[in-house]
């Protein structure tokens, strides 16, 4: 039996009731597009899922989904997948690798091959779930909005923008959507929970300096997601996250409260963090651990600021307000501990 979706149904119907059917979603067994896959099973609809391997959905086991096996690098697979489908949601990617041409094979490559068979199909609505990566970091606080150029810094964030500039290429005949997540923090990631293991140990180790970012809870991006996907604008970028940056060491601060702990920051020079990176990736290429560090993502953690300016494209898709970090926090340590994977 699957648990009640992190987003009810309810919640999203002005959105889902707009949705040209059926549904398609890569990426629906990873952290956001199994919550996708969820609130879409909980609406009553049967999502296609390009599943890797049907015998592991991992986290949409039991869902009545419709199950297309095979990966964006499986033309024949895309094909099946969207044939006949009225709106694509295109979550897969590769987040941590150590070359480019790794990035590049999904993150261009596949999404590319899955705009053209979506393309072939005539799709009605293709939504694509970049990332902040592909914009760049932000000179300040205030944040990179979407009509910035974008400047990536990291061999992921150019892939993920390649993938964008595979979607725009439909052109103006297509309907098409950019959104780009921030940090994502919720139930099931393991990304962030990096941070939150930090906070239970009680000390977090950060690049020295003032450090702002933005972040944004599953739920909300979820959200965005539908309604993006609900809209009438096409050609459209969307940032997604609070509205509200948050300081580094301040938000370390607020997430060890929300799980009833206290955290000492302590910085690191800014200059460790790449050699920190450049032996993780080593020792990873090595296989003598398992860690998503590497030079590449040490690039990215040794940059300023990594915010984005949301207000425009939350009022734009029509969100209510999203999730406070501390509820959110709170919510996600509660789920972390249910699952033995914090204390």
């Amino acid at each position: 039996m699957t648990s009640p979706p992190l987003v009810p149904p309810d919640s999203v119907a002005r959105f889902i009731e707009r949705l040209p059917t059926p549904i398609a979603v890569t990426g629906g067994t990873g952290f956001v597009g199994s919550h996708l896959v969820d609130t879409l099973c909980a609406a009553g609809l049967k999502p296609r899922v390009l599943v890797r391997d049907p015998a592991a959905p991992r986290w949409i086991s039991g869902q009545p989904i419709e199950a297309v096996p095979g990966t964006l690098e499986d033309r024949a697979a895309l094909d099946r997948l969207v044939g006949g489908a009225g709106t694509v949601f295109h979550l897969a990617g590769l987040l941590t690798a150590d070359r480019a041409e790794d990035f590049n094979r999904v993150n261009r490559d596949g999404t590319a091959r899955l705009v053209e068979a979506a393309d072939a199909a005539a799709v009605a609505r293709f939504v694509y779930v970049s990332s902040q990566a592909a914009a760049g970091p932000s000179r300040d606080p205030a944040g990179v909005g979407p009509e910035a150029a974008p400047s990536p810094i990291s061999d992921y964030g150019r892939s993920k923008l390649c993938g964008e500039r595979a979607v725009a290429a439909l052109g103006d005949e297509a309907w098409w959507a950019v959104v780009r997540p921030p940090a994502i923090y919720g139930p099931r990631d393991t990304d962030v929970l990096e941070f939150f293991k930090m906070a239970s140990r009680g000390l977090a180790v950060v690049p020295a300096g003032e450090r702002w970012l933005t972040v944004a809870h599953v739920a909300d991006v979820v959200r965005g997601l539908l309604a993006a996907a609900a809209g009438g604008a096409s050609g459209r970028i969307y940032h997604l996250g609070e509205p509200a940056p948050r300081r580094l060491d301040q938000m370390l601060r607020e997430l060890a409260a929300a799980g009833g702990k206290k955290v000492r920051v302590i910085p690191l020079p800014v200059g460790a963090v790449g050699i920190v990176g450049a032996a993780a990736g080593l020792l990873r290429r090595a296989g003598l651990v398992d860690t998503a560090l590497t030079r590449d993502k040490a690039h990215e953690i040794a940059a300023r600021h990594w915010t984005l300016r949301t207000v425009d494209s939350l009022a734009a898709l029509g969100l209510d307000a999203p999730i406070p970090f501390p509820v959110g926090a709170r919510e996600t340590w509660a789920w972390y501990r249910s699952q033995g994977w914090l204390r």
